[in-house]
C-alpha cells in the first residue's frame, strides 16, 4: 500500500510539472472499450493507470491493480505503446496473482477526419507468451490489431468505433471484435459515454456487452476516470468496475 502511495504521489508531481500550454487536452483510450485514433505528441510519454475488477460469475473473478498502458509519441503519426498489468485471478479451487504477459505495439495514424472520412488510426500488439509471472503463461504469442474511428458531430458530441481481431494465446483460434461508443462533453472538464461492445469467436456464442462512465480533466496533461459495465449475453462476464488516473509529461532531450 506504501508503495502505492509513494507511486501516486511522484505521477502528480511529474505532471503537475509539465508545460503543455499550446497542446490539446490529453486524450485517452480508457475508460471505454473504444481505443481512440489520436497519437501521443512528438516526445511525451502518457501513462493511462486503471483498476479494475470484474465478476465472471459467482465462482470466478478477476482484478487489475493496475493496468498501465505505456505511450511514447515518436512522431506525430506514430507511437510506440507497451502494456504491463498485474493480475489477480479467483477460481473456486485457486487464487492466482502476478504480471500478466508484457505487451507490446504501436499506433500509426492513416488519415484526418474529412466529411465523412472519420479520423482513422490502426493500432497492432503482440503480447509475448511468457514475459510475465508463470501462472500466466501461454502456449503462444498473441497478436491483435484493431482500426479505431472517429466523427466528430459537434462541439460536444462525437462518434466512435473499433473494428478488428485478437488472439488469446491459448489457441490459433482468432477472436473478432467491435465497439461503438458516443461522447459527450458535458462541461470543459467533465465528459461521459455509453458504449456497446462485443467479440465473436468460430464454434461460439457471440459475446455482447455494454459500458459506461465519467472523465475528469484536472489540467491540460492528467484526467481522471470511472467506469462501470454489464452483460448483454448469457455466457459473457456479469460486471465490472475501473477507476483511472493517467498523465503525460515531455521527454527532456
Amino acid at each position: 500500500m506504501k508503495i502505492r502511495l509513494v507511486y501516486f504521489l511522484i505521477i502528480v508531481l511529474v505532471a503537475k510539472n509539465t508545460n503543455a500550454q499550446q497542446l490539446p487536452p490529453i486524450q485517452l483510450d480508457r475508460p471505454d472499450q473504444t481505443e481512440c485514433p489520436f497519437i501521443v505528441p512528438e516526445h511525451y510519454i502518457q501513462a493511462e493507470n486503471g483498476f479494475t475488477f470484474e465478476r465472471v460469475n459467482s465462482g470466478m473473478s478477476n482484478s487489475s491493480t493496475p493496468t498501465i498502458l505505456w505511450k511514447y509519441g515518436l512522431h506525430q503519426r506514430f507511437e510506440f505503446r507497451l502494456i504491463t498489468e498485474w493480475n489477480t485471478m479467483k477460481l473456486p479451487e485457486a487464487r492466482y496473482q502476478g504480471l500478466a504477459p508484457v505487451t507490446i505495439g504501436f499506433k500509426t495514424s492513416i488519415c484526418k477526419e474529412n466529411g465523412l472520412v472519420p479520423m482513422t488510426s490502426v493500432i497492432c500488439h503482440l503480447t509475448s507468451a511468457n514475459i510475465g509471472s508463470k501462472d500466466f503463461h501461454t502456449p503462444y504469442l498473441a497478436p491483435s490489431f484493431r482500426f479505431t474511428m472517429q466523427h466528430t458531430l459537434s462541439s460536444r458530441f462525437s462518434l466512435a468505433y473499433n473494428l478488428g481481431a485478437e488472439w488469446d494465446g491459448n489457441s490459433a483460434a482468432e477472436n473478432y471484435l467491435y465497439t461503438l461508443t458516443s461522447g459527450i462533453s458535458i462541461t470543459e472538464k467533465l465528459g461521459c459515454y455509453l458504449e456497446l461492445y462485443g467479440f465473436a469467436a468460430k464454434k461460439q456464442k457471440p459475446d455482447h456487452r455494454c459500458d459506461g462512465g465519467f472523465t475528469f480533466l484536472l489540467n491540460q496533461n492528467m484526467i481522471a476516470d470511472i467506469s462501470g459495465g454489464f452483460a448483454l449475453s448469457k455466457d459473457s462476464p456479469e460486471r465490472y468496475l475501473s477507476l483511472g488516473f493517467s498523465y503525460r509529461f515531455k521527454v527532456v532531450k
